[in-house]
């Protein structure tokens, strides 16, 4: 582990695999941090110089005074790539980290060589239910973190891999335990604005859309909407709910990567 001074800000990042091969990077969810992809950093390290990092106001990660917008941590994404002399570079993102993949691949497309969102929307959710989840976090601080640890396990997975793995679920809700209820609010923002839907036609970047067919919070239909106005735009679904990087692991891995390393 790492950390790059940004001009307002410190981001925490993870870099591994060969120095000489391309560099892929990989985004969290909201709640989440660089640990998320714990599964796939092997596999994709095979291939790739894997670059994984704590957004904005999660893990390691400077928690900056809120709101914070996508287009900000879309900007913390090329401010740690130029830090590091990173040109061009691929791009995996999951939910929240997809919607800063579609922000990059609208305003930044020169600079990536392929993208991948995953279980995210051009819009998601409504402004009444994030500015709930804001004023709840806020005024219950990390009791409320706490409690949604609880409640976020019937969104990220399905039943049956929650009975099935439990050790595996609980490891990744104790992120959103663990994560600053100002740096969450202040990414629930970010995540309550962001509404891409007439812009998607103008990436150009080779993208997959990976769905999860029991996820309850953005559902196939918000990666159907999305495959139909990127130009070339391939999608995939997994038999899994929101988190399917950890509850499809080696799919995931494998369906990715042979979409990053196509022609």
């Amino acid at each position: 582990m790492a950390t790059v001074k940004l001009d307002d800000c410190e981001l925490n990042y993870c870099l591994e695999g060969p120095v000489d091969a391309p560099v892929l990077v990989l985004s969290n969810s909201l709640g989440t941090d660089l640990h998320m992809w714990d599964a796939q950093a092997p596999a994709f390290s095979e291939c790739f110089r894997v670059l994984r990092y704590d957004t904005r106001g999660h893990g390691g990660s400077s928690v900056t005074p809120g709101p914070y917008s996508i287009e900000q941590l879309g900007r913390d994404v090329l401010g740690l790539v130029d830090a590091l002399g990173i040109g061009r570079f691929a791009f995996c993102g999951l939910s929240m980290g997809g919607l800063i993949g579609q922000w990059l691949g609208i305003n930044a497309g020169e600079r990536l060589t392929r993208l991948v969102i995953c279980n995210t929307g051009a819009k998601i959710g409504t402004h009444e239910i994030w500015n709930e989840r804001i004023d709840t976090v806020l005024q219950g601080g990390e009791q409320a973190m706490r409690d949604m640890r609880d409640a976020s396990v019937s969104r990220w997975f399905t039943p049956a891999f929650a009975q099935q793995q439990p050790l595996e679920v609980d490891c990744i809700t104790q992120m959103i335990a663990g994560t600053s209820p100002q740096g969450y609010a202040a990414n629930c923002a970010a995540v309550r604005d962001a509404d891409y839907r007439e812009q998607l036609g103008t990436i150009k970047v080779p993208t997959l859309i990976v769905c999860g067919a029991k996820d309850p919070v953005t559902t196939t239909e918000h990666g159907r909407f999305m495959q139909a106005r990127i130009p070339g735009a391939e999608l995939i679904e997994l038999d899994a709910a929101h988190l399917s990087n950890v509850e499809q692991r080696n799919a995931f891995a494998k369906k990715v990567q042979a979409f990053l390393v196509s022609r």
